[in-house]
């Protein structure tokens, strides 16, 4: 299943939680960083640990969408805490947010493997997404993850918010009002993180899209990102799922050369390259013909 649309819910709020897998998202991410604040952070792992036991039936019976959770950072003193109580639930993954490297996942990995044995999970079955470059240091790793060897981890996205705060920037695009395209720090950031994330054939998600009731920003947000590569969103808010969702579909027009790429070389096989209405067409057109059907199909 492409997964498009992944959906911040906070882990302390029971009203939110309740309404998270009605919302449309492919995949809900129960936040027990940013979203909670420290003295509610125990509520938080129970009530997430409670609703991801709660979907686990859903999820076996293939009606659910994905659940991950982000845990918070690996150089707080909570990540553990987090681990010990969410892993109950088994949830699809984990989000580990201002990434440091692989080191820092090794680490994290090895942790766990102890936990799954101990809760009757199959060893790797936990993913991880890197959230990276949301700090100086942090970009500089980001080359690293397209090579290391670390099994559980499933993509990276970035945070252009947070690496914003951390070089003291004052705009994280050009133009009025911040309209046009990345400056060249973000837009180096979001390059290699999309890059190492295609690299190792991994999910490559957006930043967030911060101003929530701007869905017509949104949009063209969203748009931007599928045509640049990315296979999906962070949302920050249920009402820019659907944009999102759509933003990713392919379009008709897309999905009816698709299917004309796909039939033409099911005509002529072992052909490398043919004609299609004056151009040609060869085997990395009809890979990424295979990728709009496989979409379509969810």
């Amino acid at each position: 299943m492409t997964l498009r649309s992944w959906l911040f819910v906070p882990g302390d709020s029971e009203r939110k939680l309740l309404k998270a897998s009605s919302c449309g998202a492919d995949a809900v991410v129960i936040d027990l960083e940013d979203a909670v604040a420290p003295e509610a952070k125990g509520t938080a792992r129970m009530q997430a640990a409670r609703w991801l036991a709660a979907h686990r039936q859903q999820v076996l019976s293939g009606q659910a969408t994905a659940r991950w959770v982000r845990i918070n950072p690996l150089h707080s003193n909570l990540w553990r805490e987090d681990l010990a109580v969410i892993l109950s639930g088994q949830p699809d993954g984990i989000i580990v947010p201002k990434a440091r490297g692989p080191e820092q996942l090794r680490m994290l990995s090895a942790e766990l493997y102890e936990l799954e044995q101990r809760n009757g999970i199959t060893s790797n079955a936990t993913r991880l997404i890197a959230m990276v470059g949301e700090t100086a240091a942090s970009a500089l790793t980001i080359p690293a993850y397209a090579t290391e060897e670390l099994p559980r981890l499933a993509g990276l996205t970035w945070g252009a918010q947070d690496l914003a705060v951390a070089i003291g920037a004052s705009r994280m695009r050009d133009g009025a009002k911040g309209a046009g395209g990345w400056t060249d720090t973000f837009r180096l950031v979001r390059s290699q993180a999309l890059l190492a994330a295609h690299a190792r054939a991994g999910v490559a998600l957006e930043t967030p899209y911060a101003d929530f009731a701007d869905l017509k920003g949104l949009k063209a947000t969203a748009e931007a990102a599928k045509a640049d590569g990315f296979t999906g969103m962070l949302a920050i808010h249920p009402d820019q799922v659907p944009v999102i969702n759509q933003a990713f579909a392919p379009t008709e027009k897309e999905a009816a050369e698709a299917r004309r790429i796909v039939e033409l070389f099911a005509a002529n096989p072992g052909a490398g390259a043919l004609p299609l209405d004056g151009r040609m067409v060869e085997q990395p057109h009809l890979l990424q013909a295979r990728r709009v059907l496989e979409a379509l199909r969810g």
